[in-house]
């Protein structure tokens, strides 16, 4: 019985998928065309950090005002 059922489920599975997309990665081996100065750098690591940390830090800045609320 488990065989006849691996048959049949081996068979539909394609069929019940449907299409499938062939998905390619955009990897690019050449060097960047303009060169990224230090002040652009510290800029985008520093908004970087500011978008994954701000939040959480203004939540623990007002930790207290939650506690309450509850």
């Amino acid at each position: 019985m488990p065989l006849l059922f691996r048959t049949l489920t081996s068979r539909a599975a394609p069929a019940l998928r449907g299409y499938t997309v062939c998905q390619r990665a955009n990897i690019f081996t050449k060097p960047g065309k303009e060169k990224i100065g230090a002040v652009e750098t510290i800029i985008g690591l520093g908004m970087f950090s500011l978008a994954i940390l701000g939040p959480s830090g203004w939540i623990l800045a007002n930790l207290e005002d939650y506690k309450k609320r509850a």
